[in-house]
């Protein structure tokens, strides 16, 4: 599970179809996630060329942790327009 999208790096280069991973997921009193995404040139880098950080609801009776954090992130401005991969 991920998503592909543009990010342009602090250092003016756009990363073209940057693989967007969920990292460092954490439940806080099963009442909301905490969350990283992080962009990397593809799959297997493990340098991340950016992140940002999410805090949202946790919803017990729906779907599992990680799948509510995508659904979340698909919904922030920075990555309207991305693609599930």
């Amino acid at each position: 599970m991920a998503l592909r999208k543009t990010v342009g790096t602090p250092f003016g280069v756009d990363i073209v179809d940057a693989y967007h991973r969920v990292e460092g997921l954490s439940l806080d009193n099963k009442a909301q996630i905490t969350f990283w995404v992080r962009a990397y040139k593809d799959a297997v880098s493990t340098v991340a060329a950016g992140s940002v950080n999410y805090t949202c609801a946790y919803d017990m009776s729906a779907t599992n942790p990680l799948a509510q954090a995508y659904e979340f992130a698909k919904l922030q401005p920075e990555f309207a327009g991305a693609i599930d991969v």
